[in-house]
């Protein structure tokens, strides 16, 4: 038992270790209750672990203009897009910008969908992660209908959600 335990246990152990590029992909979905065909595929890549992630990706279907795009705690869309929770914001902070020191961990800021109704997908970011604490895995992609506001406006709702307004398409975070 224990050659077999070290023949597949002690190979997995060092790939582990080699720092292998560690990869996601999301298929977004229209909002049950919204009246919107909103789809697409996000690819996400972390190269180094605790190192920063890459979001890319179209969005088909998107109206023109500014959309909150964020990570919410939960992977789940059993009554669509509503189902998927709050923002993931372990450290129970308020919402804020992709740049700012103190913000919610799923805090992405917006996309820009152009006027043929689609929107290129290229972020970095150095808050969310593919393992750890901060994991996204398992987790949902949310867009929004508005622009997220990135807790700027004066309302308590700005400070929890960026008062982007309803969620249009979602999709969970899924290893690839």
């Amino acid at each position: 038992m224990k050659k077999v335990f070290s023949i597949v246990f002690i190979p997995l152990l060092i790939a582990a270790s080699c720092g292998q590029e560690l990869k996601a992909v999301v298929k977004l979905v229209p909002n049950n209750v919204a009246k919107l065909n909103v789809t697409g595929i996000l690819l996400i890549s972390q190269s180094v672990k605790n190192g920063p992630v890459t979001i890319t990706g179209t969005i088909y279907g998107i109206p023109p203009g500014l959309h909150g795009f964020h990570v919410h705690e939960k992977g789940d869309m059993t009554k669509g897009c509503i189902s998927t929770g709050k923002h993931f914001n372990p450290e129970r902070v308020n919402h804020g910008a992709p740049n700012d020191r103190v913000r919610h961990v799923g805090d992405l800021g917006n996309l820009n969908a152009s006027e043929d109704w689609t929107a290129k997908v290229d972020i970095t970011d150095t808050m969310i992660s593919l393992s750890g604490p901060n994991s996204i895995i398992g987790r949902a992609f949310v867009v929004h209908e508005k622009t997220d506001d990135l807790g700027k406006g004066n309302s308590t709702l700005s400070l929890e959600t960026g008062d982007a307004g309803d969620r249009i398409a979602c999709g969970i975070v899924g290893i690839q």
